[in-house]
């Protein structure tokens, strides 16, 4: 199985698209999306300098019209999960289907305009913390008046706040870990963002979002979205709420995904995925040059389509991992209606309802009783006419 990651703030680096406007169309397709974003991404992505693209207004949108920019030369119906880092997960939704390109690059552009100005407001900032144990990690996070911003997995916990707060943490970090500041214009990821997290609702809600054709991991828990108002909402709030990148990983692994690909400019992602999946193979994509290898890494972990006839229907998918409990009075041939509870996934924290998104005759149960389930399984088909 194969996953395709799109990467986020703080990838990007001075005239990495510079190889991928060789390309025929590339350009244009840039200069149409610099429309909709409201920046020059051709100049961000080839002239501007380290300065300039760390612009939180003009950063965003550069990164998701890079990874759909890359995305656009590969295979992607072959892919099967598909999951983006912060600002990434916008090109995510956009490769899983839920948004179309050209609103995702919109949507990138007021959020990373918004979030500026969020910034504006008052002094505020983001440090790395690197080792320690993590619950002393987070424990000390919380005691100097801080968010839990980022949770990237492989002892990397990323704090936020106000400036006085970040000093604190840094003055007495936790027993075997470093405090690092990071060079950004704010608290990303925290309730400093609710102006721009209002600000983003307004515009997305005049989208449509479609139905994920592929499993699509969402940054709020790892679990993968199968709905697409669900998953335009978690973008919304996502803009104040942490980063559990940590989870996303796991999920990863209970897939049991055996190749990832990380679209331009790709190294981050790929990093953290090297230090947590073991034994993976991992391809970064940052020039056409690398093109070859992705391709082939689809073409050996991916899942080929089929041109046969075949039924149209829509598959429930587990939102978590746990044990599955379906309905005990619906069976096959029940008709099942739109948001439709059809069973339980029994987790640690409790449980979880799963709902059919789309109505239709239960043709099929996919999962059973007492059944172990990881994020993204299908658990029943729903539809079943040609």
């Amino acid at each position: 199985m194969l996953a395709v990651l799109a990467p986020g703030q703080g990838s990007q680096k001075p005239g990495f698209l510079t190889p991928w406007l060789t390309l025929p169309g590339a350009e244009a397709r840039l200069r149409w999306w610099s429309t909709l974003s409201g920046v020059d991404l051709v100049h961000l992505g080839t002239a501007a300098d380290e300065e300039e693209i760390k612009d939180t207004a003009k950063t965003q949108p550069l990164l998701v019209a890079a990874a759909l920019l890359t995305a656009e030369q590969l295979p992607m119906y072959d892919a099967t999960v598909v999951a983006g880092h912060s600002v990434g997960e916008l090109a995510a939704a956009a490769l899983a289907g839920v948004l179309t390109p050209e609103a995702a690059v919109t949507l990138a552009g007021v959020r990373g305009r918004e979030m500026a100005a969020a910034c504006a407001l008052e002094p505020t900032g983001m440090s790395a913390v690197l080792g320690g144990d993590q619950d002393e990690v987070l424990g000390a996070i919380e005691a100097a008046g801080l968010y839990s911003a980022n949770r990237n997995g492989a002892g990397q916990i990323v704090a936020a706040g106000a400036v006085a707060g970040l000093e604190k943490l840094s003055a007495s970090p936790p027993a075997r870990a470093r405090v690092i500041t990071l060079k950004v214009a704010g608290a990303f990821h925290t309730p400093y963002m609710a102006p721009a997290e209002e600000a983003l609702g307004k515009v997305a809600a005049g989208i449509t979002p479609g139905t994920p054709g592929k499993i699509l991991l969402s940054n709020r828990d790892g679990a993968a979205v199968d709905h697409g108002p669900t998953m335009l909402l978690r973008l919304i709030r996502q803009v104040t709420a942490p980063v559990r990148w940590d989870l996303c990983m796991g999920t990863l692994a209970d897939l049991g995904v055996t190749a990832v690909i990380e679209l331009a400019p790709a190294g981050t992602l790929a990093g953290l995925a090297k230090r947590t999946l073991k034994g993976i193979e991992i391809v970064q994509v940052n020039t056409p040059e690398d093109l070859p290898a992705a391709r082939d890494a689809i073409a050996r972990h991916g899942t080929a389509p089929t041109h046969e006839p075949h039924p149209e229907f829509s598959v429930v998918v587990a939102g978590t991992a746990g044990t599955f409990t379906p309905l005990p009075d619906l069976t096959e041939g029940s008709q099942v209606s739109i948001g439709q509870i059809i069973g339980a996934i029994q987790t640690r924290q409790g449980p979880v309802d799963v709902t059919a998104h789309d109505g239709g005759v239960l043709t099929e149960w996919l999962a059973n009783l007492d059944d172990p389930v990881a994020p993204g399984q299908p658990l029943a088909r729903i539809g079943g006419q040609l």
